[in-house]
């Protein structure tokens, strides 16, 4: 018979101590990652990045722990055929700092989309992890290429459906 809980001034209250099921903690080293290879090609932007960024951190993993980095890498392939909505284009800003007084940059999304269309794919999907060390160390396991070649066969990666 289980023993009676007892409270701090020694009486006992009318609760068992319940022994049963226990929460499962993942550790480090069970985690298993893939490859997941994507193709941008007619994608929307934000959708693309909004389910890139869960792949990334693991959301759909039966074992998921958001303490941990539990995610996959993702390849993207075909940045520069990305779809934009609306005037994105035209009215978006990206905002950079160089450390300096008066060091603020400001680009528009159409001249980073021409010179480096990989790197709005990139922003994108950053925008949508956390902001945090874990966020930062989730962003190294994402791989964009503005066009459908990458040097990543090695790995077989998968062909990840959106």
């Amino acid at each position: 018979m289980p023993r009676r809980a007892t409270g701090r001034n020694g009486h006992g209250t009318q609760r068992w101590r319940i022994r049963g099921m226990q929460t499962h903690v993942t550790k480090p080293s069970e985690i298993e990652r893939k490859h997941y290879v994507v193709d941008a090609d007619g994608q929307v932007l934000g959708r693309l990045a909004s389910r890139v960024a869960q792949v990334l951190r693991g959301k759909g993993k039966v074992n998921y722990a958001p303490n941990l980095d539990m995610g996959d890498f993702v390849i993207i392939v075909n940045a520069e055929k990305i779809k934009l909505t609306g005037n994105k284009l035209e009215q978006r800003t990206y905002f950079r700092h160089s450390g300096y007084p008066g060091g603020a940059k400001y680009d528009s999304m159409k001249r980073v989309f021409e010179e480096r269309p990989e790197e709005v794919v990139k922003r994108a999907v950053r925008g949508m992890l956390p902001k945090t060390k874990l966020g930062r160390k989730m962003i190294r396991k994402l791989r964009v290429y503005a066009g459908p070649d990458h040097p990543h066969e090695a790995q077989k990666p998968e062909a990840l459906a959106l």
